[in-house]
Formats: C-alpha cells, sequence, structure tokens
C-alpha cells in the first residue's frame, strides 16, 4: 500500500504512508488451521491542529475565527511540525474444531510502536471588547504580539494589518511503545433438553508499555499573523530535554518540567456470554465481562525544581449485559439490549500525554449503562431494509480530553444521552440503490461535577439532529456503453465544543457525487466528488480549536479485478 496526499483546502498540510501485510495461512479446511499475519506502516504527515476559537465583543459564544473571514486554508504551525510513525505488528490465529459442539480459538499479537511528534497550536482565543484578543499565552509561552481588535473590525483598511497571535503546543516528544496480548475463547452449541444454547467465554491478558522522551526549544516560540500566517520561525532552535530542562513543557498538577515519562499496564480479562433460544422465536443473551487493570505511571529526569512522581492504580471491573431478541417472522426482529461498560483511566497509558496524576490515580473510573430497543425489518421481497431504535445511555464521571494538553481525566460529570436512530437501505428500483439514516439525539450534562461544565448543558461535540442520504443508479450495467451515478449529502446540526457550552461550531452540510463505467470485463474507472460547493465545514473538533474539512475536491481511480 502507498498513499501520498496534501489537503484541499489546507496549507501545507500533506500525509506520505505506505505499508506492507502478507498473511500466511496453515490447515485450510482442517479441523485445526493457523493464520499468520504481518502488518508494517510507515506514517509520515503534518499534524493539523486547525484555527482557533475566539470570542468577540459582539458574540459571547465563541466561533473559530474562520467564521469571521480568516481564510480556512491558513495553518499556524512552524517547520519544525511532523507526526513520524512506524507500526510493526505480528498476529498469530489458531482454530481447533474439537467437536461438533465445541470450537476453540487463540489469537495472539505483539506491536512496536515508534513515533516522532511536534506540533504547533495557536493561542488566541479571548477577545475583549476595544481592546485585544487576551489570554494570549499557551504552556507558558507568551507571544511578542496581541491580536489586535480590529481583526473583528469591518474597516477594509484596518483589516489589512498583520493581526499576531502566539503559537504554542506540547512539546516535542519521541515515543516508543510496545505491546503483547492473547485472547483464549470457545464457542459451544450444545441442547439442554429442548433448549438451545451458545455459550462463548475465555480469558484476554494484555500487556503494554510506553516510554516518551520530551525535548525542548531554546526560546518563546513568536507570534505570526493572523491573516498571513508563516511556519518560518527564525533563530528558534530545538534541543534535548538535558540542554534545555527549564524550557520543558510543565506537565501540571504538581509535576514539574520532566525529561522522560514512562508507563505500562496490565489488564488480565474473563468472559462468559449464553444465548439460549427459549423458542425458535425468541431468544435471551447475558454475560459478563470481568477485569483487573493494573497501571504504573513515572515522570522524571529533566528539572530540579520539582521532585520525580512514581503513581499508580489498580482497578477491578466487572461488564454484564443482557439481550432478548424475538423473531415473529423470517424478515423481522424485535430486541432489547442492556449493558455496562467501564473506562478506567489506566486504559489510556500509551495515547495520553498524562494519564495519572495525584488526583486522577485515585479516581473512579467513568461508568456507562446503555439501553436500546430496537427493531430490524425487512420489506418487498428483501429489497428494502429498515431499522429503528430507541436508546438512553448514561455516563457517571465521564471521561474529559484536555485539548491544549492531550491529558485524559475524570471529570465526575454525569451525562446522559437518549435518542431515536432510523436507518433504510436497499434497492427502490432495479438498478437503483438507496441508503438513508437520521438519529435525532437529546444529549444533557444532568450533574456537573467539573467546574467547566454546565448542569442541564448540552452534551460538548454531540448533536441534537444528524443525517445522511445516498442514491446510485446503475445505466445500462450490462453494455459497452454502461454507466453508474451517485450522489448524496451529509448533514449535522451545530454542536457546543465545550461543557460549559460557550463556543459553538455551526453545521455540516456537505454534497458528495461519484461516477464509474466498467470496461473490458475487468476494468473499472471511476470518479469522486467530495464537497462539491465547498462549503466551510470542520472535521477534527476541541474546545477551543476546530480544523477546517476537505474543500472541494475530486479522486480519480482506475482498478482491475481479476
Amino acid at each position: 500500500m502507498g498513499n501520498e496526499n496534501n489537503v484541499v483546502g489546507r496549507d501545507y498540510i500533506y500525509s506520505h504512508r505506505w505499508g506492507i501485510a502478507p498473511s500466511i495461512a496453515f490447515g485450510l479446511g482442517k479441523k485445526v488451521s493457523f493464520v499468520l499475519e504481518y502488518f508494517h506502516q510507515n506514517d509520515n504527515r503534518i499534524p493539523d491542529y486547525g484555527v482557533p476559537v475566539v470570542y468577540s465583543s459582539a458574540n459571547a459564544i465563541g466561533r473559530p475565527v474562520t467564521e469571521y473571514g480568516v481564510k480556512r486554508t491558513n495553518w499556524y504551525g512552524t517547520t519544525y511540525d511532523q507526526d513520524d510513525s512506524s507500526t510493526d505488528m505480528i498476529t498469530g490465529r489458531l482454530t481447533a474444531k474439537v467437536n461438533p459442539i465445541l470450537t476453540l480459538y487463540n489469537d495472539m499479537r505483539g506491536g512496536i510502536f515508534h513515533r516522532y511528534f511536534s506540533a504547533s497550536q495557536e493561542a488566541c482565543s479571548n477577545f475583549s471588547s476595544g481592546a485585544t484578543l487576551t489570554n494570549n499565552t499557551f504552556n507558558g509561552v507568551s507571544p511578542s504580539s496581541t491580536c489586535q481588535s480590529d481583526f473583528f473590525s469591518s474597516n477594509p483598511a484596518a483589516a489589512q494589518v498583520a493581526r499576531n497571535g502566539g503559537v504554542g503546543g506540547p512539546e516535542p516528544y519521541r515515543q516508543s511503545d510496545w505491546s503483547i496480548q492473547d485472547v483464549f475463547s470457545g464457542v459451544a452449541h450444545l441442547k439442554t433438553g429442548r433448549i438451545r444454547h451458545e455459550i462463548i467465554g475465555g480469558f484476554d491478558i494484555e500487556y503494554v508499555t510506553d516510554h516518551r522522551q520530551n525535548y525542548a526549544y531554546g526560546s518563546n516560540r513568536p507570534g505570526t499573523s493572523l491573516l498571513d500566517p508563516s511556519p518560518a520561525v527564525p533563530g528558534l532552535t530545538l534541543g534535548d530535554c538535558n540542554q534545555y530542562p527549564n524550557r520543558l513543557v510543565n506537565i501540571g498538577n504538581g509535576v514539574g518540567r520532566k525529561c522522560y515519562k514512562n508507563s505500562d499496564a496490565l489488564d488480565v480479562g474473563f468472559f462468559l456470554s449464553d444465548q439460549i433460544w427459549l423458542t425458535n422465536y425468541l431468544s435471551v443473551k447475558a454475560g459478563f465481562r470481568w477485569d483487573n487493570w493494573n497501571s504504573h505511571y513515572s515522570a522524571t529526569g529533566g528539572s530540579t525544581a520539582t521532585p520525580d512522581v512514581h503513581y499508580g492504580q489498580n482497578e477491578t471491573t466487572i461488564n454484564p449485559s443482557v439481550s432478548i431478541m424475538y423473531t415473529p417472522r423470517s424478515n423481522l426482529m424485535v430486541y432489547f439490549n442492556w449493558s455496562e461498560s467501564t473506562t478506567p483511566l489506566s486504559m489510556y497509558v500509551t495515547n495520553s500525554s498524562e494519564p495519572l496524576n495525584s488526583k486522577s490515580a485515585t479516581a473512579s473510573p467513568e461508568r456507562s449503562r446503555l439501553y436500546e430497543v430496537g427493531a430490524k425489518y425487512s420489506a418487498f421481497h428483501d429489497r428494502i431494509g429498515f431499522t429503528a431504535a430507541l436508546f438512553r445511555l448514561e455516563k457517571n464521571n465521564s471521561i474529559q480530553t484536555d485539548p491544549s494538553t492531550g491529558d485524559i481525566s475524570a471529570t465526575s460529570d454525569q451525562e446522559r444521552n437518549q435518542g431515536l436512530e432510523l436507518s433504510a437501505s436497499g434497492t427502490l428500483l432495479r438498478n437503483w440503490m438507496f441508503y438513508g439514516t437520521y438519529a435525532l439525539y437529546d444529549p444533557t450534562i444532568t450533574k456537573a461535577g467539573s467546574t467547566t461544565s454546565k448542569q442541564g448543558g448540552q452534551i460538548q461535540y454531540v448533536p441534537h439532529n444528524q443525517a445522511t442520504a445516498w442514491t446510485s443508479y446503475e445505466i445500462a450495467p450490462r453494455k459497452p456503453w454502461n454507466m453508474t451515478i451517485g450522489g448524496g449529502i451529509t448533514w449535522r446540526q451545530g454542536v457546543w465544543l465545550d461543557q460549559a457550552n460557550t463556543a459553538r461550531v455551526p453545521a455540516t452540510v456537505e454534497f458528495d457525487a461519484m461516477v464509474s463505467h466498467h470496461f473490458a470485463d475487468h476494468w473499472k474507472v471511476a470518479m469522486n466528488a467530495y464537497n462539491l460547493d465547498n462549503r466551510l465545514n470542520y472535521g477534527s473538533l476541541f474546545s477551543n480549536r476546530v480544523t477546517p474539512s476537505i474543500g472541494r475536491s475530486f479522486l480519480f481511480n482506475i482498478s482491475a479485478q481479476y
């Protein structure tokens, strides 16, 4: 696999990837079979931290600066920004059919991951009436100048003035991880009297370790123009953490500027479920998963102003689930699901810059409870399928990710998201395919346990409404002049960017289309078009910044199948 691309509508952003994934299987069709898989991928890209969210004197609700006329193409990074990673994984899958009743499985995977990461974030966030955009610091880095108040001016002459904001961001780091996991399971099909059973049980053991070395800049990164940013930063130097120990990022929560961060976690889990067919039409499935997470985290070296820290967390969780499925006809199923899940902070030792601290090491895990009732129906001789579901998801002690530092923390918030999800797909007429979804959500913070949350407010990033629709039609599918054309729309209502409901992005509306043609029996040529009206949408969302989505773009491809 190889891929190289820029991003339409964003300056300087690119992604270069290549990979290989061979596999070999032994004993295919036999009672005992084994599959060995290898995966390698290199990824070199420029990280895109998007554009800042600002608050103007005329609007108390924060909005992306691009909503005030700043170019969507603006990128506020530096020439040091880079995200270079390498992943290697080996997986072995063993299957043994012991007898007609019992089949055993054992999957083992080992992986090694290396990454060098350096990114920049723009700092302008607050606009004070008649003055400047304040709060221009990020991670202790002060900009050389401020975002001028005429940034919001309607005066075209004033709009020509350079407006500057600080450029900060997490200091660069080099990451080295490895992990190993083994999942052993058995599936048994048997009867007790007239009752059929499908019993699934097994254990899951996983160990992950993470080592990070931080780097530091020898001087402050100065500001850059919000309207015409430049990635060049004259005089900025990057050094080893021991070279500039006092310029390392302050981790916070009593932890100083440290050079090395090391963490590891061991998870031992057991799972068991049994699906029972009480009749040919009614079945009940019940099960649970038990886990013990034992994790450790330390921050050492670097500045001697604060001592090294060592934290640990040991969490035991049990997550039950129950499902009831009723199939009165072959084309209709009605179901009910209830399940609980637990997410301890111990799970994030490899993908958080600070998974544990003096507070979170003793924090309770996030606990979620899901209730869902729904139906699946196939109509018109299985040409069209319909689904409908009502659900309610409750969370206690919800976990949040700090957009500035990447730290994951327990907020003690209580959240509830409930709503309706509908979908329909199938063939309306011969050669005419349709797919559509609609979701209505009521995402509410039922109890604000955090000072940055708003009780009764809307959960961040979750819209009240969203929908998708896609249709395609094949013209003369078995003729030399065959053609397939299609088009669709994706819509998501505007969402809040923070739990306090003080920053918001507008709705997403994207029109896409495609056309393709088959020729010479095995060949196909196609063109996909994205965001046809070049609308300013937003993809990655954070509480103080957002990333503009891809602009109008076209992808041509040719393929052969034999």
